[in-house]
């Protein structure tokens, strides 16, 4: 065989071993999963106001391990025992930051029409928080938060999980977002069967 026609076939192999790869971690728990209820289809927010500076998927697999080495606080232990995936989204703004605002405006109706609850939505002066709420059989499966701090940044936190009502404090602490109020959000009135 000449090397023109090792090349197309070396590419394809080396595009099915990277398919492949992608579907065993995807079946192992290490990226956050598609099919979970608290998944939020979140889109993008444009090439054309921002830089995106990095995108983190969490799977079940990674939330256990990192909930076995937090011995010290079991709350977020916890927290992270209650998860199935996290993603997170940092996008640099980097053009018109209205427009990026916009697009997170639209973004959270998006996830309103696909059944996502609006729970809080802070203006400030600069800033811009959306946090939404999915629920299934009466439980709360999944949070997404949407951050703008007008000119500089943009974040995207879709959790997937159980999540107790008492545990958004600790989420909103540790997206070092303004939670007066949020503690205090009582769990809807469910029949136990």
């Amino acid at each position: 065989m000449t090397r023109s026609n090792l090349q197309p076939r070396s590419r394809a192999l080396r595009w099915l071993a990277v398919a492949s790869l992608s579907l065993a971690l995807m079946a192992c728990g290490l990226t956050a999963p598609r099919s979970n209820a608290g998944f939020a289809d979140l889109g993008s927010l444009g090439i054309r106001d921002t830089d995106q500076v990095m995108t983190l998927s969490i799977g079940p697999s990674l939330l256990r391990f990192a909930a076995s080495h937090v011995d010290d606080d079991p709350e977020v232990q916890d927290l992270l025992k209650s998860l199935d995936g996290i993603r997170i989204r940092i996008y640099e703004i980097d053009g018109d930051a209205a427009r990026v605002a916009a697009q997170m405006d639209s973004m959270s109706l998006r996830l309103q029409d696909g059944g996502w609850e609006p729970v809080m939505l802070v203006r400030g002066e600069n800033e811009t928080t959306h946090m939404l709420l999915r629920t299934e059989n009466g439980r709360i499966c999944g949070l997404t938060v949407l951050v703008s701090d007008g000119d500089q940044e943009a974040v995207i936190v879709n959790l997937m999980g159980r999540i107790k009502p008492g545990q958004f404090s600790d989420v909103m602490v540790a997206l070092d977002v303004d939670s007066s109020g949020v503690g205090s959000i009582e769990p809807a009135d469910t029949e136990e069967g």
